[in-house]
């Protein structure tokens, strides 16, 4: 017990050293992770470490699709659901059948319900690997909203699939029509499960007296029992944690109505999504000593083979099917029209952005070892190879690539985005707007007469007066980034002046520790109003 403890006590301080050294050399941490994974189980006496699939969806599914959910838009969501929906679902499925064709012709004795069975494995690409690679670099925010919203339903899609291939496999027998029929009541039936689950826990954040510790434990709770019981019945526990999911960060303004809920909750979700996503991906490397062990009559040659045509295959059809789904409706409809058209920039990065992770590794590696008591589960191992070729191809060569396609297309905005500081100016002058009429209305009597109300009420008149100067200046200025930059700098610096004097306050102990703590999170406040929210 003490050893395995110690064990991923030990993982867990080099993933943290690892995603430190791919920030200093400004890679993408999945794709370093993997890379350093693979290199690592590569070192003698290293344990070889096997990938539980009940474990990773189990416990790392769930919480990772809820995160995402959580921070999609769902007026962005609903926006591009058409575009989303055609490479979720269409996608997904002409990725399997292509793939299913192509391997049962390529591989000897591989069947065409084998086939389905890899193709449901390799069609979804990863959320997380995405959206990393993407940070910090300008894309559209259509394209992110497009990715995102895809990622979120893109695994039910692929799983409700490889299931469907899973049980021709096993039993010999397939019918497209009970199969379609089926998908949809496991789909479906998914979002009944999740939304009503989600009902449930609102009306415990809302109505029983919580606490922000015990809020921020019932959200890490919350996806796992959306999963549970979608699965416990058969449906997809998918499509039950992301719509539970949507539906509690809908209504988030109700349920978390103090700051400190929702700051204690940010922070307890960065950390264990960050420890959960790097993890997954160091394993994927770790785990392929395992995986070449289990080849068994397949040589390494032909396995690496088999992966790489399978790889270009994935890749291609993505590239082909996007194109049509950014322009074909465009065609078709008047409605569609009237949004910007996407051109060909758009769609490449959409398109090369379908890298493949740790759900096609788990997914692989759930496929059971027998077939019953006496026969082994046909062309298992090599089912698993071919798969960690494909997130190996897709994660290194995409994903290193695809900052330097953004880099060369220099794409900009599609769509008429307001600046986020804008946004947030005006943000702030409505919200002081109706705090100053409330007092006037509400507390006139108690202006004249309480020297603090009477302090609030001008301090709120001074904030109006700066957030119109504020956005009157960002009209006038003729060269507003230049201007904007320097003052984030020069505001940054004195956070950081800020930040010091407080320390220095704290060693003295003229102030309380409490105190000193409170004014240092309003000063991350201020900060992430320039910096923004990102996390890894």
């Amino acid at each position: 017990m003490h050893e395995k403890l110690l064990l991923i006590l030990g993982l867990l301080l080099i993933v943290m050293l690892l995603v430190m050294l791919a920030q200093r050399i400004k890679i993408a941490y999945p794709i370093f992770l993997v890379l350093a994974g693979l290199g690592i189980s590569f070192i003698p006496g290293v344990p070889v470490l096997k990938l539980d699939p009940e474990i990773v969806f189990l416990i790392f599914l769930p919480p990772i699709l809820y995160e995402a959910a959580w921070y999609t838009s769902w007026n962005d969501f609903w926006k591009w659901k058409r575009t989303i929906g055609l490479l979720a679902f269409g996608l997904v499925f002409l990725t399997s059948l292509v793939v299913a064709f192509a391997s049962q012709a390529l591989i000897p004795g591989f069947t065409l319900a084998l086939g389905f069975l890899l193709g449901g494995i390799v069609s979804p690409p990863d959320a997380v690997a995405a959206t990393t690679v993407l940070k910090g670099l300008k894309v559209p925010k259509r394209t992110l909203a497009i990715l995102e919203g895809e990622s979120l339903i893109n695994d039910a899609s692929s799983l409700i699939v490889f299931r469907f291939a899973l049980a021709a496999v096993m039993t010999g027998v397939f019918s497209m029509q009970e199969a379609t029929g089926q998908f949809f009541l496991v789909a479906g039936m998914g979002v009944v499960v999740g939304v009503a689950g989600a009902h449930i826990f609102y009306a415990i954040h809302r109505f029983l007296p919580t606490t922000p510790a015990i809020d921020a434990a019932l959200t890490v709770i919350t996806p796992y029992i959306l999963f549970l019981s979608a699965e416990h019945f058969h449906y997809s526990g998918v499509m039950a944690v992301v719509s539970g999911g949507l539906f509690m960060s809908f209504r988030s303004h109700e349920i978390f109505k103090t700051g400190t809920t929702r700051v204690n909750m940010l922070g307890v979700w960065n950390t264990l999504i960050f420890v959960m996503n790097a993890l997954v991906f160091v394993l994927i490397g770790l785990e392929l000593p395992d995986i070449i062990n289990g080849l068994g009559k397949t040589s390494l040659i032909e396995g690496i083979k088999y992966g790489l045509i399978i790889s270009f295959i994935v890749i291609i059809v993505r590239m082909l099917w996007i194109y049509p789904v950014a322009h074909i409706p465009r065609w078709l409809s008047k409605n569609v029209r009237k949004d910007p058209t996407p051109g060909w920039k758009n769609p490449l990065i959409i398109g090369w952005a379908g890298m493949r992770g740790v759900v096609s590794l788990a997914t692989a590696l759930s496929i059971p070892v027998m077939m019953n008591e006496q026969s082994e589960f046909p062309m298992r191992n090599l089912i698993i190879f071919i798969t960690f070729v494909v997130i190996f191809v897709t994660l290194i060569f995409q994903g290193l690539t695809l900052p330097l396609i953004i880099k060369l297309i220099k794409i900009g905005e599609i769509d008429p985005i307001q600046p986020s500081h804008e946004q947030q100016a005006g943000i702030q002058l409505r919200l002081d707007k109706l705090a100053l009429n409330r007092l006037h209305q509400k507390y006139q009597s108690n202006i004249n007469t309480n020297s603090l109300v009477e302090n609030f009420k001008n301090t709120i008149e001074n904030d109006i007066n700066l957030h119109k100067n504020h956005l009157s200046s960002i009209e006038m200025c003729t060269n507003r980034q230049h201007d904007l930059s320097e003052y984030h700098q020069i505001m940054l610096d004195i956070f950081a002046l800020q930040r010091k004097e407080l320390f220095k306050m704290k060693r003295e102990k003229q102030f309380s520790d409490d105190e000193i703590r409170k004014a240092e999170s309003q000063l991350d406040l201020n900060e992430l109003k320039i910096t923004g929210s990102k996390h890894l």
